[in-house]
């Protein structure tokens, strides 16, 4: 079972099997969000891609970064992210005939805990390049 259906930028149709969303911020008791903070976080998210999902191709959707006009802290300008992250796995048809099906594990952070559908979900999401970063696979 699907939880939602993708329409990629490319026209492809994509199947989100699973997916696991936290809050970008949870547990910052300190401190502010700036740069060298937001690098960690995104490293994170697509090490803990990596590990949860060993066997699969993974790929990171580069967040946008925010600049809210507020004072620099010491270790410099404020910056955020988008408030939630995102690994999700995905599927498709194959990109080679004989095989059963694609799939690619996607990284992104994104503004609202909701279930990327269709059309309206985010066009950097809607933008990955399937074709050159999923796998085939057999059943």
């Amino acid at each position: 079972m699907s939880l939602s259906h993708i329409v990629l930028s490319s026209g492809r149709r994509v199947r989100l099997t699973e997916l696991r969303m936290s809050s970008t911020y949870e547990g910052m008791l300190e401190g502010y969000p700036h740069q060298r903070v937001n690098d960690r976080k995104i490293d994170w998210l697509r090490r803990k891609a990596e590990r949860a999902y060993s066997s699969m191709a993974v790929h990171l959707v580069p967040p946008g970064r925010a600049y809210p006009d507020q004072p620099a802290g010491r270790s410099g300008p404020v910056e955020l992210l988008p408030a939630v992250m995102c690994v999700g796995a995905f599927d498709s048809a194959p990109l080679d005939g004989a095989m059963d099906g694609s799939a690619l594990v996607v990284a992104w952070f994104q503004a609202e805990a909701r279930v990327p559908v269709g059309e309206d979900a985010d066009p950097a999401l809607r933008g990955i390049r399937w074709e050159e970063r999923a796998r085939d696979y057999e059943l």
